[in-house]
């Protein structure tokens, strides 16, 4: 009923090629096919596993990595929803959902795939950014869209510890973090570069999928530049990454 419902809207929207899959095994099947430009929608449930384990099997091979994927679904559990969102969905569309939510959906999947030239920065691929997140998927996914930018010079770090070694050896113009982190988190991160670095003034960037207020007011007296959700769209942070850098 969701894939007619899904495939009626769709069509309504204008996209010519809609192709149905029953199973995770059936979606990995059709894209490991398909060819040109492609968008995955998909339930959380599934006969054969999840959404969660069919997006992690695309971000695991490097041919699906870029395919952007929206979630539609009517949980709301942090713990279910989260690792949809630290593997880059570009969407999660809550049952039940309208047409404008889908669509809206739709608009930032083709952002993610065909990245509008909006940020106006000179000499934008000699800038040095470091990406802190302890998801390997969610650093994959981030360095995707630096690179689409024309950013190349990208490092990692896998929590905020790894992230102060870093910034004690190397210069970065752009710091982009993660709050929900072992070792040291985003907040502690953020607190240790405005008061203790040597590059205490760097843009940090937070991208995080938490939602407790008090955390979030706490991250932003700490000295964050900016807070963007995940999932997030490819428009909203390349505008949050240019604010940032222009300040």
């Amino acid at each position: 009923m969701q894939a007619n419902l899904v495939s009626r809207m769709l069509r309504h929207q204008g996209v010519g090629t809609i192709q149905v899959a029953e199973t995770a095994r059936e979606a990995l099947a059709a894209l490991a096919d398909g060819r040109g430009e492609r968008v995955v929608i998909s339930s959380l449930y599934l006969p054969d596993g999840s959404g969660t384990e069919l997006v992690a099997a695309m971000r695991e091979d490097p041919a699906l990595q870029a395919v952007p994927f929206i979630l539609v679904s009517s949980e709301v559990r942090p713990q279910l929803l989260d690792p949809v969102r630290q593997c880059g969905a570009c969407s999660i569309v809550p049952k039940p959902f309208t047409e404008q939510q889908l669509s809206r959906a739709l608009y930032a999947a083709a952002d993610h795939l065909n990245p509008p030239a909006d940020l106006d920065l000179a000499e934008l691929e000699d800038l040095a950014v470091l990406v802190v997140d302890d998801s390997a998927a969610s650093r994959r996914h981030l360095r995707r869209l630096l690179e689409q930018l024309g950013i190349s010079r990208i490092s990692e770090a896998e929590d905020g510890r790894h992230a102060v070694a870093h910034l004690n050896d190397s210069l970065v113009d752009l710091v982009i973090t993660d709050y929900n982190m072992p070792e040291m988190d985003g907040r502690e991160l953020i607190e240790y570069i405005r008061t203790q670095s040597w590059q205490s003034t760097v843009p940090v960037l937070m991208v995080t999928s938490e939602q407790n207020v008090g955390r979030l007011a706490a991250v932003e007296r700490a000295g964050v530049s900016a807070i963007c959700d995940k999932p997030f769209e490819a428009g909203s942070i390349r505008q949050l990454i240019s604010d940032a850098l222009l300040r």
